[in-house]
């Protein structure tokens, strides 16, 4: 499709390049591969997450994408007064920028991180005559009572649900991450006639591959080679049930077969390298987020990939490193409420075991079962590989993403959700 700077689709996102946390990475792969067909222009802020600190150009071209970056603050976003503080600023700035750079029928691809980007973006979209289409990684408020910091019958839910209708009223689409989330947004939407259509993350299959155990640098440089390796690699946010997996480890703590390895970023890991100094639990280690480039080699250094997600996330997210874990060949061990679609894709493809959030004494069963499955791992890692290179490539996804954005009407805008891991 020739490029067409009549019909302009933006990109709205507090995250973009060089920041390469899921959001930031997956909003720049969708805008750079959209860029080969069509004018793509981001509206952005500037990086705040594992790029804080560098001051990134206000206006630059990059891969064939325009980028506008906005003003806001960047503060440390698990203080809670602080994400409010980010949130305003930012806000405001990006809704100016875009009632001062919309053109009338223009697309608009917006992520809901904050929250509030998608209600200021559809505002500015109906002053300018702009279209948008509605994709949600993260569904709020569902997510919000999930993680207890708010009430479901509560007025401020009410309030959120009465002004996520507005804005699915005047969309002409909207994008979910997975089936129980079309099924949620099916009955969000009940009686709007808006399409919902679903549009999984990727593995990163170039980058990510199965490499031999017993070469891991990682393994080596913990002395664990011995041992049976459980790794949780992601954000270690609200919506992670590391409570459960900690409960868990403890009943193991005289079990030398197993260790688990955690590594990643987030609110509940100062409370859990606590915990694990506090009760010495030998058959854990905490590690510091490391960067993507790093990926191939700490999802390596395992025998399982473990995904944890806390009671009531069904239809909320799905954690995109479930797709890098089956790009590196690994079976997976998820908390995960029944009939999510981390749920689903491990039974559809066979390649790991399953179970609710919150019980530790089932978690222990889980964890002897899976191990004793492990002549069976060479089968289910192949099975993994081959799942994800079928249906969870980047071109897969890039190429559903610009089919689903071809056809503009005049109610379409891309709204894509939140910071996911």
């Amino acid at each position: 499709m020739p490029r067409n700077p009549e019909n302009t689709l933006w990109i709205l996102t507090e995250v973009y390049y060089p920041e390469d946390i899921s959001t930031g990475y997956y909003l720049t792969a969708i805008a750079e591969g959209i860029a080969k067909q069509r004018t793509v222009k981001v509206i952005t802020g500037q990086p705040k997450h594992m790029s804080r600190g560098l001051k990134a150009p206000k206006h630059e071209m990059h891969n064939g994408v325009e980028i506008f970056r906005s003003g806001g603050t960047t503060l440390d976003k698990n203080v809670f007064i602080f994400r409010l503080i980010n949130m305003l600023t930012i806000g405001l700035s990006v809704f100016a920028r875009s009632l001062k750079l919309f053109k009338k029928g223009d697309n608009v691809m917006v992520v809901t991180a904050p929250p509030s980007l998608p209600v200021t973006t559809a505002l500015a979209c109906l002053i300018k005559g702009a279209s948008y289409t509605i994709c949600v990684q993260d569904s709020y408020p569902e997510i919000l009572v999930a993680v207890g910091a708010a009430k479901p019958d509560s007025f401020f839910v009410n309030f959120v649900n009465h002004v996520n209708r507005w804005v699915y009223k005047h969309a002409s689409k909207i994008i979910v991450m997975g089936r129980d989330m079309k099924e949620l947004f099916n009955k969000k939407t009940k009686g709007l006639d808006i399409p919902v259509v679903v549009i999984p993350n990727w593995a990163d299959l170039e980058t990510i591959h199965p490499t031999p155990r017993n070469e891991n640098s990682l393994l080596k440089e913990l002395r664990i080679e011995d041992k049976f390796v459980f790794m949780y690699a992601g954000n270690i946010g609200h919506p992670t049930d590391v409570e459960t997996i900690i409960a868990a480890v403890e009943k193991l703590a005289d079990n030398e077969t197993y260790h688990f390895v955690f590594i990643g970023a987030g609110v509940k890991k100062a409370w859990l390298e606590k915990t694990v100094a506090d009760k010495s639990l030998k058959n854990v280690t905490v590690l510091d987020y490391r960067p993507r480039s790093e990926q191939n080699i700490f999802l390596n250094a395992c025998d399982v990939g473990l995904v944890a997600l806390i009671k009531g996330m069904w239809g909320t997210a799905m954690p995109s490193r479930t797709y890098n874990i089956m790009a590196a060949g690994k079976p997976i061990l998820a908390l995960t409420d029944e009939g999510s679609e981390l749920a689903r894709v491990i039974d559809e493809e066979g390649i790991g075991l399953h179970l609710a959030p919150g019980d530790a004494a089932l978690l222990v069963q889980k964890i002897e079962a899976i191990y004793a499955m492990r002549d069976r791992f060479p089968d289910l890692g192949k099975r993994a590989r081959m799942a994800a290179e079928a249906k969870y490539s980047t071109e897969k996804a890039v190429e559903d993403y610009a089919q689903a954005l071809s056809s503009p009407t005049s109610k379409s805008i891309l709204v894509a959700n939140g910071d996911k891991d």
